[in-house]
């Protein structure tokens, strides 16, 4: 049996193993794949065109490899793409600059030094043909040595003014990868002016060990969050080293970027110190799950999430988990999950911020990085594992733990804290005796009256059967027994399963 024969095949991981020989084609054949890695082997040849078929693609990882001819075109028009690595072949050729392209964080193309073409922010050097290079040369030959000679010192003096030009058109239209080093520190003059004097105007949220303002950055016009350190916060000063340690070594389009950070003294001469943050515009998921009461006369829409977006920010958050977990050098445990640690871009994708109590397991050791007593930790009540109460060692349970009770609250609308759970009670225990019949008493009653909203008893029955599932997984994460709980591997997996289900029901968004 070909690959290509195996029905309902949705994950192939078969990284580090060595296989050489062209990719087969009968993979493309494989069109429910969603995670494809091929990564760390020896397949030559090109990208075999029966991927064009491969529509449903969310992750895919051929790098390290020795592939070669062109980047097909046909990737660009993959709408579910969020990851593509491409790094360290021997691909050719131009880039193309739609779907995934268009996002440099989520396309890797290191090692491949042929490439070219592609948005500006991968800085490639233009494609040039062999036509333009030809019509170059027959141009420069219709000068004769006298005129060449008379008009060099204009030229040069014309190119110099328009160089001038073009370098200050650029820095007024910039893009974050090209301001930001990861080396580079802001004064604290910089952010003073940014943030109107760190004005409460400007004040987007508090939090344990600080505070977080809206800035603009005068020089480049680029809007940005910046989170001030309250020194004299006990810990605050070991956070601000936890979040660089981690920000440092991790990058993943569901994890908020840290783009540069002050560390200095401020007016008075004191301490200061500043992580500057990419700045969100929809801000953070608690915002959105328990918005506060608007005025009658507001303006905008007021903040609602349906099904199918508390689904995709739900699987955002996963993807980050699984990569702080599973994907980086050494494993990270994020420590402080909950909703308003998940901040909302444009495009209302989830990025899970503020990893001031993050933990680094050395993988040579595995131990902390930070040793830790169950006093020192300082999760958030009611979404901390409850091992960690008993002096358990900091591990990814601890995250799976936290992102179940999180998923709960994200189709209940209750929060693990109100007033109601008492003494034996939780949001576990409570959604897990519900279910199934109250399915839909305990749902966030907006997400009620749009399942009431479609029409047809099929289409319904397949809405309750998702938040059954959706309930599940959020219960097998957040089970007491550490070992029990579910991968976040196979969260990710199964809630995929879950959107791609309700888009063949006809609910997009």
């Amino acid at each position: 049996m070909q690959i290509g024969q195996i029905e309902h095949l949705n994950t192939l991981d078969i990284l580090g193993n060595i296989f050489s020989g062209e990719i087969p084609s009968s993979l493309g054949d494989c069109d429910g794949l969603i995670v494809l890695k091929l990564k760390d082997n020896q397949f030559q040849g090109t990208i075999p065109q029966s991927f064009s078929s491969l529509r449903s693609i969310e992750k895919l990882d051929l790098s390290n490899n020795n592939l070669s001819g062109e980047i097909p075109k046909f990737l660009e028009t993959f709408d579910f793409l969020e990851m593509l690595d491409l790094s360290y072949n021997n691909l050719k050729g131009m880039l193309p600059t739609e779907g995934v392209f268009k996002n440099k964080s989520a396309t890797f193309i290191t090692g491949n030094n042929k490439i070219c073409g592609g948005i500006p922010e991968f800085r490639l050097p233009k494609c040039i043909s062999k036509h333009s290079k030809r019509k170059g040369v027959v141009h420069k030959l219709k000068f004769t040595l006298p005129v060449f000679l008379g008009l060099l010192g204009v030229v040069l003096a014309l190119v110099y003014v328009y160089v001038c030009w073009l370098m200050k058109k650029k820095t007024k239209e910039p893009t974050l990868s090209s301001i930001f080093d990861s080396s580079q520190n802001l004064s604290y003059g910089t952010l003073f002016k940014a943030t109107n004097g760190f004005s409460s105007t400007n004040l987007i949220g508090v939090g344990s060990f600080g505070s977080v303002y809206k800035g603009l950055l005068q020089e480049n016009g680029i809007n940005v969050a910046v989170k001030v350190l309250n020194l004299m916060h006990h810990g605050a000063l070991k956070s601000f080293k936890a979040e660089c340690e981690a920000l440092k070594r991790i990058r993943h389009r569901n994890l908020l970027k840290v783009l540069t950070i002050c560390s200095g003294t401020d007016y008075q001469g004191n301490d200061f110190k500043a992580l500057v943050y990419e700045f969100m515009v929809n801000g953070s998921l608690e915002e959105w799950l328990h918005p506060s009461p608007t005025p009658a006369n507001a303006n905008g829409p007021s903040k609602n999430l349906s099904l199918i977006q508390r689904i995709k920010i739900s699987i955002d958050i996963s993807f980050a988990l699984d990569y702080l977990h599973n994907q980086c050098h050494n494993t990270i445990v994020h420590c402080d999950l909950k909703p308003s640690n998940v901040l909302l871009d444009a495009e209302m994708v989830g990025h899970v911020g503020d990893f001031g109590l993050t933990k680094i397991i050395l993988e040579s050791t595995s131990q902390m990085s930070t040793n830790i007593s169950s006093t020192g930790l300082r999760g958030t009540i009611s979404y901390t594992a409850p091992e960690y109460g008993m002096g358990s060692a900091v591990s990814v349970e601890g995250d799976v733990y936290s992102y179940g009770i999180l998923l709960l609250e994200m189709f209940t609308g209750i929060r693990p804290t109100t007033e109601i759970f008492k003494e034996n009670l939780n949001l576990h225990i409570f959604i897990e005796k519900a279910l199934p019949k109250r399915v839909l008493e305990i749902t966030d009653p907006i997400l009620v009256q749009e399942v009431e909203s479609y029409a047809g008893e099929s289409r319904k029955s397949t809405l309750q059967d998702c938040l059954l599932m959706i309930y599940g997984i959020g219960i097998a994460c957040s089970v007491e027994v550490l070992g029990e709980r579910m991968s976040i591997t196979d969260v990710a997996t199964r809630l995929c399963s879950i959107r791609d289900r309700l888009y063949a029901a006809g609910l997009q968004g």
